[in-house]
């Protein structure tokens, strides 16, 4: 199951000069936002790109039990009204193993693929699938890797000692979930980057 809805919403701005008129500014400020919900990570990955090659960009990800039943991730995508010119590229992962999503994250992260957002999806077996979308300007000069590093305890005392050894490394922290296993049980899953020198 899978909904598309457009989002138009006008920003009023504060007039830049003399010569710029209300009208023209709000138009240059207009946003149109695209919102994606489905119950299948593998459809988004899809949604997202044909949004994104209409000049679409990530703006925010959430998966949780929706008013219409079941569970959902749901994706906001942002366009530009003066600009429609597609600029990034969208991978979304996820799976219910730490240690798939460390491989997967450092692939994508080899390929110049930026972290952007995570969230949690309660799969239909049981226990939580961790989802992360990463992002690829097609505008950059070149391609520049990163390297990521994905923690995951359900003890914080752990968590806390293994963010200090990663920061002291030149780790970034760029975010966190606390999701279900299915061994029962939370875990805490966070992310870190760092961009790899170049040579």
């Amino acid at each position: 199951m899978k909904r598309r809805y457009l989002i138009g919403l006008t920003l009023i701005v504060v007039l830049s000069g003399p010569w710029t008129t209300f009208t023209e500014a709000q138009s240059q400020n207009q946003q149109d936002y695209l919102l994606l919900a489905t119950n299948r990570t593998s459809t988004m990955q899809n949604e997202m790109q044909e949004a994104a090659d209409q000049g679409y960009v990530f703006a925010g990800v959430m998966g949780g039990e929706t008013s219409f039943g079941g569970q959902e991730v749901v994706v906001v995508m942002k366009r530009s009204a003066a600009d429609h010119d597609p600029r990034y590229d969208y991978q979304l992962l996820a799976t219910t193993r730490t240690s798939t999503m460390q491989r997967e994250m450092q692939d994508a992260g080899d390929a110049g693929y930026v972290y952007k957002g995570q969230t949690v999806f309660e799969t239909t077996f049981g226990g939580d699938e961790a989802v992360v979308i990463l992002e690829r300007d097609n505008e950059q000069a070149a391609v520049r890797p990163y390297e990521y590093r994905l923690l995951a305890t359900n003890r914080t005392s752990t968590m806390q000692d293994e963010l200090n050894e990663a920061g002291l490394n030149g780790f970034e922290f760029v975010g966190v979930t606390v999701s279900s296993t299915l061994f029962g049980g939370d875990e805490v899953v966070a992310i870190l980057k760092r961009a790899v020198p170049s040579n």
